[in-house]
């Protein structure tokens, strides 16, 4: 499992297990199941008709995707490149064909495939790019999914609110006081289930989801980056230092936030790696 997914998961639990038990006389009294029938079932509706059936039901996956652990391959796919890149050098096309079936990079097999048929680099980096511009598309959308659903939860939250205090307004000449506080536990518990779900789980997600396109997008620069130099045939050690330095400048800008010193003025750097692989 991934350990910020987990982390978070642990103490968004922890949380709401201390306010319930430390706040509340009866805990079971936050387990409203009209209320969240209606935030989860109007979530769901709303989203079925925003969205196509096919991306709907992406969602379980994605969720196990944020959840997961996935390892990035940096250091592999630029061993790949250099191996590839010395053997084509050299003139050992079907060395390098051999070596092609073993690499489990799509981006960088589809680069590669295309450098030793000779492809004029533009339109190499041109097919590339919009190899890149494709998925950043795709998961883009993705992760728009969890954060419509985020502006979802909370209106229908509102809306459970106001069915509970319809009803309650209408039971008022009644008297029954045990009547009239199940409608208004169920107008409150609506608005927090709604808000819950959508500051929890799915903001989160889409968060998660978003930085995931962007580390898988910078593995695919630095691969775009080996096949302009192998398209160059520039030597395989000044390809991987390249590399390397070109994925270190990218783990710099995203990594070190510090503010500047005073008068010492703004230094920029670059982007962090990650992963293409299904691309």
């Amino acid at each position: 499992m991934n350990p910020s997914t987990l982390i978070g998961m642990v103490a968004g639990l922890a949380l709401l297990a201390s306010v319930l038990l430390w706040s509340a006389q009866d805990p079971m009294l936050f387990l409203n199941a009209p209320g969240l029938a209606i935030v989860i079932g109007g979530t769901l509706a709303a989203t079925f008709i925003s969205f196509p059936l096919k991306e709907v039901l992406r969602v379980f996956k994605l969720l196990g995707t944020v959840v997961r652990n996935e390892k990035l391959y940096t250091q592999q796919d630029i061993d790949e490149l250099v191996r590839i890149s010395r053997l084509w050098i050299d003139g050992k096309l079907p060395a390098v064909e051999r070596e092609l079936e073993h690499v489990r990079n799509p981006f960088l097999r589809s680069g590669v495939q295309l450098v030793i048929e000779l492809n004029p680099e533009e339109d190499i980096m041109d097919f590339l790019e919009w190899r890149v511009a494709r998925l950043r598309a795709r998961e883009h959308a993705e992760a728009q999914l969890f954060r419509v659903m985020a502006s979802f939860a909370p209106a229908f939250g509102m809306i459970g609110t106001l069915v509970g205090l319809i009803n309650m307004m209408f039971l008022l000449g009644d008297g029954d006081m045990t009547v009239i506080g199940q409608q208004l536990s169920i107008a409150l518990m609506t608005t927090f289930y709604g808000i819950l779900l959508a500051n929890l789980i799915f903001k989160p997600v889409a968060v998660k989801l978003e930085r995931r396109t962007e580390q898988r997008i910078i593995l695919m620069r630095m691969v775009m980056q080996g096949i302009s130099m192998m398209c160059k045939k520039r030597s395989p050690s000044m390809m991987r230092e390249t590399l390397k330095s070109f994925v270190a400048s990218y783990e710099d800008e995203l990594r070190d936030m510090r503010p500047a010193a005073t008068g010492a003025g703004v230094r920029g750097k670059s982007g962090r790696a990650g992963g293409a692989a299904d691309v």
